[in-house]
């Protein structure tokens, strides 16, 4: 199986204002790698309604604009409650490497959400690696992803 991550494709990211550095941060690293990037906003430390972010970035992940997408938040709760809304979209709060492994290697995770507050820039640049370069396993996995979608 093949890994989330299409080239041919921008990775869309979003943040709240507790995640505002953290989404610069990773975005310069993305670019860094030589990938696209859709910001999908804030643009400032300013005070913001997270699903104001997380929903264009959900849309864009789910109407296949987008490779995969990046949430940043303080606990990443408010923006993975808000993308999980959306009947394409598999948001995973990841904290750790092994946890991005595990939501895309078993729940076909399309949605990175990352808490800021409590996880170094560091640690989340390695897990959106993580995120992007793991495949979905398949197999027992998939008739598991397949009941999640209230269909």
């Amino acid at each position: 199986m093949e890994a989330i991550f299409n080239p041919a494709l921008p990775v869309a990211i979003g943040s709240d204002h507790a995640g505002f550095e953290y989404k610069e941060e990773i975005i310069s690293y993305l670019e860094s790698k030589g990938l696209q990037v859709k910001d999908m906003g804030t643009h400032s430390k300013d005070s913001v309604d997270y699903p104001d972010y997380a929903h264009p970035v959900a849309t864009a992940v789910e109407r296949e604009a987008a490779s995969f997408g990046i949430l940043i938040c303080g606990s990443a709760n408010g923006v993975a409650i808000t993308a999980n809304k959306h009947q394409g979209i598999r948001a995973a709060i990841c904290w750790g490497e092994e946890l991005a492994r595990l939501a895309r290697s078993h729940n076909e995770a399309n949605v990175l959400c990352i808490p800021a507050r409590f996880v170094d820039v560091a640690v989340a640049q390695q897990m959106v690696d993580v995120f992007m370069n793991t495949p979905f396993e398949g197999g027992r996995h998939e008739d598991r992803v397949r009941k999640m979608a209230c269909l």
